[in-house]
């Protein structure tokens, strides 16, 4: 089954003749990009948005995937923090942060000749709360993943197949997704945020989101590894360095790392006129 989904998508870039990936570094649109260029060459553009939400990390590690697959890669920056409508973080924020991402990408690829602006939406995204896809959808931008059906987990399996190095990487959704809807969302905040799972990348602690609320710093990591980090990790230490990024509190959630899980207020939040 994994081949014959592994063939068709090939075979979509063929159809496509050419394309430019809406490329993060993350598993899926790298994946993307190394089929795209593996069909297509150099018919095949990736283009990464650079922007206070990405972690400078990120981007470096996106220029290498790009370097190792080969593909042709850009930056941009995009402004998303300038609208008021992404940074004062209503429900559908990401809406408007893809609006901004996909405004900046499709006119570069009509100036370029490329016929499509493709991105690394799969199947499983489509069940979860994403309103940023509707925005890509507006602007006629593609998700090869998802017409094809291909999940996450099939994303990992086929990405380690062809060898890509990054097949088991952790999502890294942008830094904006650490607030609660409602709170805005500043330069100042990203930062601090970003600084704080940096330091606990560096620990050992891959899998890790810093949430942010008000001046406290909410740190998840999966179930298994709560106790070998309160065991192994000088407290003192780590809260006096995320005091020194700009937090005032430091806790641990003890329900452990979920993905989205600021999602699970959306239905109290869905009828409030102020988020």
């Amino acid at each position: 089954m994994l081949e014959l989904k592994l063939q068709q998508l090939r075979h979509l870039f063929v159809e496509m003749e050419q394309a430019l990936i809406a490329y993060s570094g993350g598993i899926d649109s790298t994946l993307v990009a190394k089929i795209a260029y593996d069909v297509l060459g150099d018919r095949a553009l990736a283009v990464t948005a650079k922007s206070p939400s990405l972690l400078p990390e990120e981007l470096e590690d996106a220029i290498e995937q790009a370097n190792s697959i080969g593909i042709a890669h850009q930056i941009v920056e995009t402004h998303e923090m300038d609208n008021i409508n992404y940074s004062s973080n209503p429900i559908n924020r990401c809406y408007f942060c893809k609006s901004e991402l996909h405004d900046t990408l499709k006119p570069l690829a009509l100036k370029l000749g490329y016929l499509y602006v493709i991105d690394g939406v799969n199947a499983d995204d489509l069940q979860d709360y994403r309103p940023g896809i509707q925005a890509a959808k507006e602007r006629g931008a593609r998700s090869p993943l998802a017409e094809l059906g291909i999940t996450k987990l099939e994303v990992r399996e086929i990405a380690r197949s062809l060898g890509l190095s990054c097949w088991n990487k952790p999502a890294q959704p942008c830094l904006s997704s650490r607030f609660p809807y409602g709170e805005e969302i500043t330069i100042p905040k990203l930062n601090r945020v970003g600084r704080a799972e940096i330091y606990l990348r560096r620990l050992g602690y891959e899998n890790v989101r810093v949430r942010s609320t008000a001046d406290t710093a909410k740190i998840e990591l999966p179930v298994e590894m709560i106790q070998r980090f309160i065991t192994n990790t000088d407290l003192l230490e780590l809260t006096e360095t995320f005091r020194s990024f700009g937090f005032v509190y430091v806790t641990l959630d003890l329900e452990g790392y979920r993905s989205g899980k600021l999602n699970q207020v959306l239905p109290q939040l869905a009828n409030r006129s102020d988020i």
